[in-house]
């Protein structure tokens, strides 16, 4: 490598989620984990509703980054109903307050993918991103090298989200 800069991250824990991947296969990840209740764990499921479940992200942004969905396999915004809505937004307000309990962050993003052009990794399943961010969180990591650092394993902060959630009686976050 005459001159060229290795661009290596070694994250040996990856290698669980890799090869998990083809479980799923060309299937929806989250209607995967909507039908397996019993392993929720495994799948990095926090809690679930009969119509909502809240995911922590494989690949995340930040510490704690989150996806709220719906259990039903819909895309699309119109499709869904009042009901569903409600219990979606309402399971955003408790993971903003487990996640500020949890991991103590200062701020949060929160938004939609819709469509692939927008950036939807899986545009056939709604899903709220639920970032949690603190000052400074962004460093040369992802600027220099194209990558970022999760100072935290994800079990972790699945444990400490479902501690969070207890501890505040938070009412739609069961196991």
């Amino acid at each position: 490598m005459s001159g060229e800069f290795q661009k290596n991250l070694w994250a040996p824990w990856r290698l669980e989620y890799i090869a998990g991947v083809d479980e799923v296969g060309d299937g929806c990840f989250l209607c995967h984990y909507r039908d397996r209740p019993d392993d929720d764990a495994a799948n990095a499921v926090v809690w679930r509703t009969p119509s909502s479940l809240v995911v922590l992200n494989r690949w995340p942004y930040t510490n704690g980054h989150l996806l709220v969905a719906p259990t039903a396999h819909k895309g699309d915004m119109g499709d869904l109903t009042p009901d569903e809505w409600a219990e979606l937004m309402g399971l955003v307000q408790d993971a903003v307050a487990a996640l500020q309990h949890a991991v103590h962050c200062q701020g949060f993003n929160i938004g939609l993918n819709i469509g692939r052009c927008a950036g939807a990794g899986l545009p056939e399943h709604l899903h709220i991103h639920v970032v949690p961010r603190w000052s400074g969180d962004t460093n040369f990591m992802p600027v220099f090298g194209q990558v970022r650092v999760i100072p935290q394993a994800i079990e972790a902060v699945r444990e400490k989200l479902l501690e969070a959630a207890e501890e505040l009686g938070l009412p739609r976050a069961g196991r």
